[in-house]
């Protein structure tokens, strides 16, 4: 569609799926947040697509946090529902059933970061920005950032980050936890596509167990969580891949996995 906000390539198994309105540096206004949630439906139910990886358009933005124009006039009514929208749609990148990864081409703030932080990893560049720095504008994070960044930073960084409203930097946003790599600019393209190619390359159905595992059990208990790893575990044995792998290991070669 022409007037998409996003643009979408496949690169073998791997799908970038990139927010394109740098005008704005990649502001996520109603419609991008409905664009992007169609198409981690239709990732998700591409045979062909083993893995995602989602970013911004332009040099500057990843994405620079939601669209203040259209968020300045909404009711408590209309705030509430924007707010489940992105939510929504953060949901859906999280509970994806193959990798994501967010490639952090420049300021995740915000909208941006919370976009970011439902990815399951965050390779970032090493001039990228984030923050949660809705209090300078009287908001708070609407679109799940209090709570991602608390379980994956700590409470005191969370803290920090959404009271105060600065901007990190990569190396920091690495040390708290909230990115898993950083990397030269000019490097971060090719090394996250080099990324994402191995994930794709992975046995499907075990990346999605172990996505599961995570995913779900990091918001249960513990011994509910071991046993849903318990049953994943003996779930996969019933799979050609896993027959595959282990026959790959015993006779010393590369196994081809197909999703089966």
């Amino acid at each position: 569609m022409p007037d998409s906000p996003l643009l979408i390539n496949d690169h073998g198994a791997v799908r970038v799926v990139t927010v394109n309105r740098p005008d704005k540096l990649n502001a996520l206004n109603a419609a991008t947040l409905d664009a992007l949630h169609a198409a981690f439906d239709a990732a998700a139910a591409d045979e062909a697509v083993r893995a995602v990886v989602l970013t911004g358009a332009g040099p500057k933005a990843f994405v620079a946090g939601a669209d203040i124009a259209e968020m300045a006039g909404l009711t408590p009514v209309q705030g509430r529902d924007f707010s489940q929208r992105g939510q929504r749609m953060m949901r859906r990148v999280e509970r994806m059933p193959k990798p994501v990864i967010a490639m952090i081409n420049g300021f995740a703030l915000g909208g941006g970061l919370e976009l970011a932080m439902c990815c399951h990893l965050r390779i970032a560049a090493d001039s990228a920005k984030v923050g949660q720095p809705e209090i300078n504008l009287g908001l708070i994070p609407g679109f799940g950032g209090t709570q991602r960044l608390a379980r994956l930073a700590g409470r005191a960084a969370a803290l920090e980050l959404c009271l105060l409203g600065a901007p990190i930097d990569a190396a920091r946003a690495q040390q708290l936890g909230i990115v898993n790599r950083v990397l030269p600019a000019a490097e971060l393209e090719a090394e996250t596509m080099k990324l994402a190619a191995q994930l794709a390359a992975a046995a499907p159905l075990a990346l999605r167990g172990i996505l599961d595992c995570i995913v779900h059990g990091s918001e249960i208990g513990l011994e509910e969580a071991l046993e849903f790893e318990t049953a994943q575990f003996g779930l996969i044995f019933s799979t050609q891949d896993m027959r595959e792998g282990t026959a790959a290991f015993l006779e010393r070669r590369k196994p081809a996995f197909h999703g089966r």
